[in-house]
């Protein structure tokens, strides 16, 4: 802070004393003060910035100051502030208060005589000082800093979170002030630090901590000190002097840091601890409050280009295999789902086994498990037994074209608040936090989520974001001011996250992406980027098919219980053994209608290999019968009942020979038609009657289910209408709360200035009755049914039945009081009505 613009200052300063003195007395007392010069555009831009100032509305101007100024919502509203507007107010929390304007500007410039910070005359300072006044609106606008640029004052809340305690230090890393560092010295010991600062000898504390403050602050003299101390002292200094600001000694310390406590440029924080005064470290730094002030926004440049045709291919590629994903995940669990856990959500042998029936790793297939359940298409059967199932909202679903599908999982995925990428880790409890679990919920992913893909779009088209960048611009939009990483991790999981569902492609914003977040429907940009499904596939001679696109849903449905997919792309590729024969035998298949299906559908002759497993499978498939007895066999080959019983691996199932052709078992039918097909036998169930039972069992399906709702972070924000009521009502009560009233009779109400108005039932009836007659406006004081008390202004129009009616100017629409609700009644004055 360099003499010769503090001298200039002063004659400026002088010069303009009348001017000063007036805008002194015509400054703000009190941030209602501010609040209530706003004009009701500024009031409602509040309104908006601080949603959590409406719930409720405020009564008048001085409700709403107070409840600006609550714990609660200041951390809220410091929380939404962007990198150097929360520097701004932490420079204002180390500041004198008030502070003007020009003090703040160099605690964010400096004088640049400071040891590693920036020079308030450089291309950075120049960036500080542009900058400044739009962070210092900010601050204004969401009222956390009021008063005019001469005296400037931080709320008294945000200003007790950021300033530096012991207890919490300051993100400046600075430390307490020289008079807040001796409150708690005794009068000798800070004599003795005067005199051996070189300073004269004062009559008491005050003057004497006001004269080291003073010898702190002078840079001339400051500079004079610190050229007297030992080497070794300069070191110590420059390990405290951007923090923290705190330090441990010994009972004997070094003669460095004894000259410097000697001199108050250490002071005693407890027996064994002294920090650094905030004048000292300020000095030392150049007058800068922060080491790297931080104006401007870090850029997000394109890290790479790809055609923006390319980037469309790929996401389109990528939205077409999240539906497949998607569509047999929830098909998996439509025949028996698995179970939920007692406290909710999924069991981590369930998920692995997910994560095993789609191919992919667990975290993937939590978050195909969240993103069914975030789009309505999976939930809980709600039955004693309780299982994850599809809803009937799945069928309707799967009915609908590919990209409308797709903009039915995009929606859902873009405002959801489940974090799938927390699965697997533990609560503050230390519970581990499972898939479809209660604990899964966080507010502020939609925000990130969202603002990860608007800076991909601010890129030109096919430009891919460098992700550190993103990360970079996050923190400084929204700067976390404790140790949480939740923002970072968000991020990079909605990058990831848009990638594998196909919002972009190789990294950029696809063209469907876009309209995703301009206007919420990407269905007809998607559309045409994605192949029409097929009715046919390739079979080969390895007893594979080959599928060349998307097939058509029965072809699709009737491939999949014949053969197993071996392989997912842009070609699935499916393999024909004997099990999946054999299951579509048990469905109700005939070989013939097998060797048709396939004639029909492959643009390739059918294989002989393949005809061959198909006849041969079906030759064997319910030789061998299994029905309830506990269970039994039959079969007409006694030869091959002889087998069975010979094998050694038959000895489980507790099989013996009634009959020829009749071995009962002790286990149950289910169990035997597992151990016999694991012997390489291929046998069919059977009823009661003797006929075989088709093996095809009926998709469950939940009741109806609506989508979860995702947890707003805090309430959320009021449209244009709710605004305008809301100011109206400040307004409004705020006039009833301030109006003047007639000075009362002496022997009649009380009242001093502000408190409600107590008068007789007979004069609050007599007053409203005048009123009423004369259709001027009174000023009266009620408490409703709940106990609550509000001063109104209010017009009589009728009084009667225990009751008046009348304009209330503080809601402004005709409501009706009951007169016992009164507590008192006084006219305004001429000047009001």
């Amino acid at each position: 802070m360099g003499t010769g613009r503090r001298s200039g200052r002063r004659d400026q300063e002088a010069t303009n004393v009348p001017e000063a003195s007036t805008a002194a007395a015509n400054a703000p007392r009190s941030l209602a003060e501010a609040l209530r010069a706003r004009d009701d555009v500024a009031l409602a831009a509040l309104l908006h910035a601080r949603p959590d100032l409406l719930n409720p509305v405020p009564g008048d101007v001085t409700q709403l100051a107070t409840r600006a100024g609550t714990r609660a919502s200041v951390v809220r509203a410091l929380d939404r502030l962007d990198r150097f507007a929360l520097q701004t107010a932490e420079a204002l929390a180390v500041a004198p208060d008030p502070c003007p304007y020009p003090v703040l500007e160099e605690l964010l410039t400096g004088t640049g005589s400071g040891t590693g910070g920036t020079g308030g005359d450089g291309a950075e300072g120049a960036e500080v000082r542009d900058a400044l006044p739009r962070a210092l609106g900010t601050l204004r606008d969401q009222a956390l800093v009021w008063g005019d640029d001469e005296r400037l004052r931080l709320v008294r809340t945000a200003r007790e979170l950021l300033a530096p305690s012991a207890q919490r230090p300051s993100p400046t890393g600075l430390g307490p002030t020289v008079a807040e560092a001796t409150a708690g010295m005794s009068p000798t010991r800070i004599q003795e630090i005067v005199a051996a600062a070189g300073l004269p000898a004062t009559h008491d504390p005050v003057s004497a901590v006001a004269a080291l403050t003073g010898l702190f602050t002078d840079p001339d003299r400051m500079s004079a000190l610190l050229d007297e101390a030992p080497a070794e002292a300069h070191q110590v200094l420059g390990r405290l002097v951007w923090g923290p600001p705190y330090g441990e000694v010994t009972p004997e310390p070094t003669p460095p840091v004894r000259w410097l406590r000697d001199r108050g440029l250490l002071l005693p924080a407890s027996a064994r601890t002294v920090v650094l005064p905030r004048e000292v470290a300020l000095h030392l730094r150049g007058g800068l409050a922060h080491r790297r002030t931080e104006p401007l926004a870090p850029v997000v440049g394109v890290h790479r280009e790809h055609r923006p045709q390319l980037v469309d291919a790929n996401a389109a590629g990528q939205a077409l295999a999240a539906l497949a994903t998607v569509e047999e995940l929830v098909k998996s669990w439509e025949h028996a789902g698995p179970l939920v856990l007692r406290a909710g959500g999924l069991a981590v042998r369930d998920l692995k086994r997910t994560a095993a029936a789609l191919d992919t790793t667990e975290s993937e297939a939590a978050f195909w498990v969240e993103l069914a359940y975030a789009a309505g298409l999976l939930a809980s059967d709600g039955e004693a037994d309780e299982r994850y199932a599809p809803t009937p909202a799945f069928d309707d679903w799967r009915e609908l074209p590919p990209a409308e599908r797709w903009a039915v999982l995009a929606a859902a995925w873009l405002p959801a608040t489940r974090t799938p990428g927390l699965v697997g880790e533990q609560d503050a409890k230390g519970r581990t936090l499972s898939a479809l679990g209660p604990d899964l919920d966080r507010s502020a992913a939609p925000e990130v989520r969202r603002r990860v893909l608007d800076l991909a779009g601010e890129l030109p088209e096919g430009g891919v974001p460098d992700p550190e960048a993103v990360l970079e611009r996050l923190a400084w939009e929204r700067p976390a001011r404790g140790t949480s990483d939740l923002r970072a991790r968000l991020a990079r999981w909605a990058l990831h996250e848009a990638e594998v569902l196909g919002v972009t492609g190789r990294g950029a914003l696809s063209a469907f992406g876009r309209a995703l977040l301009e206007h919420g429907d990407p269905a007809g940009l998607l559309a045409p980027l994605l192949p029409e499904p097929v009715d046919h596939v390739l079979l080969q001679a390895d007893l594979t098919a080959v599928a060349p696109g998307p097939l058509l849903r029965p072809l699709a449905e009737m491939l999949a219980v014949l053969a197993e997919v071996e392989s997912k792309g842009g070609a699935t590729v499916y393999r024909f053994t004997p099990g999946s024969v054999r299951r579509a035998l048990d469905s109700g298949q005939a070989a013939s209608d097998l060797h048709a299906f396939l004639a029909e559908h492959s643009r390739t002759p059918v294989p002989q290999p393949l005809a061959y497993l198909i006849d041969d499978v079906a030759r064997r498939h319910g030789h061998l019968r299994v029905g309830a007895a506990s269970s039994y066999v039959r079969c007409d080959d006694d030869a091959m009942l002889g087998e069975i019983l010979a094998d050694r691996r038959s000895a489980g199932l507790g099989l013996r020979r009634l009959a020829p052709t009749v071995l009962a078992a002790q286990a149950d039918p289910a169990a035997l038609l597992d151990g016999l097909r694991a012997m390489g036998y291929a046998p069919a169930a059977e009823s009661r009657t003797g006929d075989v039972l088709v093996a095809r069992a009926d998709a469950h399906r939940t009741p109806a289910r609506s989508a979860p709702v995702p947890v707003p972070d805090g309430p959320p924000v009021p449209d244009a209408t709710l605004l305008g009521a809301a100011v109206r009502a400040i307004r409004a009560g705020d006039l009833a709360a301030t109006a003047v009233r007639k000075e009362p009779a002496a022997a009649s109400s009380s009242g001093a200035p502000g408190e409600l108005p107590r008068t007789s039932a007979a004069e609050t009836l007599a007053t409203v009755q005048a009123a009423a007659l004369t259709g001027s406006a009174v000023w009266i004081g009620y408490v409703n049914a709940d106990g609550a008390a509000s001063q109104r202004v209010i017009a009589p129009v009728r009084v009667e039945g225990g009751f008046v009616t009348g304009y209330d100017h503080t809601a402004d629409e005709v409501r009706t009081y009951a007169l016992h609700r009164i507590t008192g009644v006084a006219e305004l004055a001429e000047d009001q009505v």
